[in-house]
Formats: structure tokens, sequence, C-alpha cells
């Protein structure tokens, strides 16, 4: 099995696991609107239910759930695709697909299983909120930022090579 493909499976399991067990701990532990201050005016455990994308979109949409299903299946498909056409050095790329791949399928899981997603963590400064996230939503952020440091990188090198 190729280096990519193990990087994928190794990053996934972790991303996964974290994910589906931070949320099942919250859900558990805490009630829904339920926060727990850790640093104080600035970051939250807050358990919250979102039932659309970022920022709540689509969230009263009647065609909601089988249009994110599909999104993360066919993201998750396409991330594979991909991967497969990479050159082996390029590590970076591998490891941000990853990210975003396991992301997408965490919070797929949540979908599929409550029509919903669980997000927790709540970052804050007075009474301006960022929406809540979750672990799958941090890794599909790093992925995309790896992804830009990445494109940045592969941009230079063209411009030094000319």
């Amino acid at each position: 099995m190729p280096v990519r493909f193990r990087l994928l499976l190794i990053i996934s399991a972790v991303v996964l696991v974290l994910d589906q067990a931070t949320k099942l701990f919250i859900d558990s532990r805490f009630a829904l609107y339920e926060s727990l201050p850790v640093i104080d005016g600035f970051f939250a455990i807050t358990y919250v239910r979102n039932k659309g994308a970022a920022f709540g979109m689509l969230a009263d949409s009647s065609v909601r759930i089988p249009f994110f299903i599909s999104v993360a299946v066919i993201a998750a498909l396409g991330i594979l695709w991909y991967l497969g056409k990479l050159r082996e050095e390029q590590r970076l790329l591998h490891v941000a697909l990853a990210l975003v791949f396991s992301g997408a399928v965490g919070n797929l899981i949540d979908r599929i299983r409550l029509g919903e997603v669980i997000d927790f963590l709540d970052v804050y400064w007075r009474q301006y909120h960022w929406p809540a996230f979750n672990v799958a939503d941090s890794a599909i952020c790093v992925g995309v930022g790896l992804m830009l440091l990445d494109l940045w990188r592969e941009e230079r090198r063209r411009k030094l090579k000319d």
C-alpha cells in the first residue's frame, strides 16, 4: 500500500476517534446549550447542535440531510481519487487531504446518525462569538490551511526553477 494511503488511514483513524469520542462525551455529560468556561472571556465548552453547514447555512432546508450527505460522500471520493494522482513527495498535501477527508467523514457520521452535527468548541471575545465547532471542523480547517501552504510552496518552487 502506498505511503499516502497509509497516512490517510492513520490520520483518519486518529481524527475520527478524537472527533467521535469528544462528541459522545459532550452529548453524555452536557445538557444542550450548557456551557463550561475554560478561559474566561475567550473559550468555553458549549454544547450545541448544528443542522446546517458552516455558520448554520441551510439549517432550515428540507433537502439538507440528503444534500449534506451527498456533498460529503462526493468530497470523500474526490479526495481519494485525487490522493491517488499525487506524487509521492507531496507529503504535505497528503496530510492536508487526509485531514479534510477525516473531518468530512466525522461530520458525515453525525449527519447520518443524528441528522445534525454536535459542536462544542466555543471561541469568543466579549459578546462576539465565533460559531461553535468540533474536532472534525478543526481537521478540515487545518487541512485547507495546509493545502494553501502547499500551493504557496509549489508556486515558490516554480518561480525559483524558472
